[in-house]
């Protein structure tokens, strides 16, 4: 465990603006005189935007957007395109960039008519001609390696998991724990995705660094042999917590704006990959704890101290940021 910790040091020292892994989208509506309305929400955390670019074959996208806007989840830009220009059906749609992220880019045409035409760019595949007369691979099944991406990628999640795991000896005890931080986020995901609840990312985000930085003290008092709500109940605090998470988890789904009758399809499948994600990080922590245990390996006096620690002093650090993100005072 101290060794996997150690190695993940170098990926949590980088700045921890946010936890989400989004998919691009590339919405383009067909109007009553037949012009689009093309709308491109473009992955950003605060200022910082990753570098992706839509283009058509025909060169819609080639000039400047109508109108941009920057918010804390996405840069979204829009084009109005006018009617009798090249027709869209044939077009070639790429993402310039899409192929050095881990991410993928939705893609859903509206017809006037009223039908839908979606399909998914990934970085092995960062362009597709459109043929709108043909049904396209539905953009559905990406949701599940989209819901293992989120968790495996979100360093804030895991750390929470970690710590949780930390103060939990008992496998009973984790069950319940684990299962407890499940059910707790899988209501939250389920309520905002659904559109009955909403908490703003950047609030979400800090809530979410405090939460790790809560485990930070509790760590230490398990090491002592202290008591506490939370060492003795831990999954009344992984339930709490793990409601905040599920906002998190949300966050990553509602923002990219599939339509209606796909939303239960793609969050049941989201969910599924965030549990498969969490469950595979549990396994392998608890599988390299019993290995080095059986190894017996000595670990220098510091060492052992390293993991309660860093989940205290990283949920201090991000909570700061996130803090002043919140309150307009840092990026």
């Amino acid at each position: 465990m101290r060794v996997l910790l150690v190695l993940l040091l170098g990926t949590l020292m980088l700045p921890a603006l946010g936890h989400e892994v989004r998919p691009a989208y590339l919405q383009m509506t067909e109007k009553a005189d037949h012009g689009y309305e093309v709308l491109w929400k473009q992955p950003a955390m605060g200022e910082m935007a990753v570098h992706l670019v839509p283009h058509l074959s025909a060169g819609w996208l080639e000039v400047k957007p109508a109108a941009v806007d920057a918010t804390m989840s996405f840069l979204v830009s829009t084009w109005n395109i006018a009617p009798n220009q090249r027709p869209l059906d044939g077009q070639t749609v790429s993402i310039e960039g899409l192929e050095n992220t881990i991410t993928d880019a939705l893609v859903v045409v509206h017809r006037a008519d009223g039908s839908t035409w979606q399909t998914v760019l990934t970085p092995t595949k960062p362009s597709q001609k459109l043929d709108l007369g043909s049904r396209a691979p539905t953009a559905l099944p990406t949701f599940l390696p989209l819901g293992i991406e989120h968790i495996l990628t979100g360093i804030d999640h895991l750390l929470f998991v970690l710590g949780l795991l930390l103060i939990v000896r008992d496998r009973w005890m984790l069950l319940k724990t684990v299962t407890a931080f499940t059910v707790a986020h899988s209501i939250t995901l389920a309520v905002a995705t659904l559109g009955y609840a909403h908490v703003p990312v950047p609030f979400v985000n800090a809530a979410i660094a405090l939460s790790i930085l809560f485990l930070g003290p509790e760590i230490v008092r398990r090491w002592r042999g202290e008591t506490s709500l939370t060492i003795r109940h831990p999954w009344v605090v992984a339930f709490l917590f793990g409601l905040l998470h599920g906002f998190g988890f949300a966050s990553g789904l509602t923002a990219v704006g599939l339509p209606s009758h796909d939303i239960p399809l793609a969050l049941l499948l989201f969910n599924v990959g965030v549990e498969i994600g969490q469950l595979s990080f549990v396994v392998l922590i608890l599988w390299l704890e019993h290995a080095f245990r059986v190894l017996q390996i000595r670990w220098p006096q510091p060492l052992p101290l390293l993991p309660g620690y860093a989940v205290g002093t990283l949920g201090a650090l991000w909570t700061i940021q996130r803090v002043l993100i919140l309150f307009g005072g840092g990026a």
